[in-house]
């Protein structure tokens, strides 16, 4: 698996794709954050928190990590070297979980610059300094645990086709359905407790339990369940592609 990590890894910095995902998501940021006038602007928004940043990098999320994983094992079958890797002795789940870890981390390189942004508002505040980081530490866990969902389901779409832009398309539909659709979905339902309860199957009321500082094991177990399945939905795919 560490293999297969490694590799990964030196695909995204060996070539521009690393350097541009990264670059994207924090001038897309920067930009939402501090430049263009509206709702996530940090200075219209006159509180000096983060809050703004851990409601956009969700949606951010949702189109970088498809562009990440697309490649992972698209490429693979178009180029004809996925039997190569069938043939190493590695099982079905070290070559995915290899993967995975190796797309999660270039999120998690993408996301460390950002805290550069917490430095920036705690000299915004009234008292410089005073900032809730039990808040931002817990909302940062709370992307780290939303991007392993999303990771999870772009390599499963990336299994799924050898065509890396639909691939990058079925990523970006799953990861919305799966964040937003459900609370889209409740908003059809009159029954307020049913409604509440088809809000709660979506990732985004677990990853605002998280970025409000309250860390749930419920919301936690949540997310590592959701990688999980589609990281076994992946292995399945690939063992009945290999027969």
């Amino acid at each position: 698996m560490l293999a297969i990590f490694k590799r990964e890894v030196l695909s995204f910095f060996m070539t521009p794709v690393g350097y541009l995902v990264v670059g994207f998501f924090l001038i897309l940021n920067g930009l939402f954050l501090w430049v263009f006038k509206g709702n996530f602007n940090i200075f219209e928004y006159g509180f000096a928190d983060l809050s703004n940043f851990f409601l956009l990098t969700p949606w951010i999320f949702l189109f970088l990590i498809p562009a990440v994983t697309m490649k992972s094992f698209s490429e693979e079958k178009k180029a004809g070297t996925l039997e190569l890797l069938f043939i190493r002795p590695l099982s079905m789940g070290q070559i995915v979980y290899g993967k995975f870890f190796g797309a999660l981390f270039l999120v998690v390189i993408a996301l460390i610059p950002t805290i550069l942004y917490c430095l920036c508002i705690s000299q915004l505040a009234i008292i410089p300094g005073n900032l809730d980081w039990g808040l931002i530490y817990g909302s940062y866990f709370g992307l780290i645990f939303l991007a392993m969902s999303y990771t999870a389901i772009g390599i499963f779409s990336s299994t799924l086709t050898e065509n890396q832009i639909i691939s990058f398309i079925l990523a970006l539909v799953v990861c919305f359905i799966c964040y937003y659709g459900f609370e889209g979905l409740a908003t059809l339902i009159p029954d307020s407790d049913l409604a509440q309860f088809v809000i709660s199957l979506g990732m985004k009321s677990h990853f605002e339990g998280i970025s409000r500082g309250v860390l749930d094991s419920r919301d936690l177990l949540y997310f590592f369940s959701l990688a999980v399945l589609f990281l076994y939905f992946s292995i399945v795919q690939l063992k009945n592609h290999s027969r």
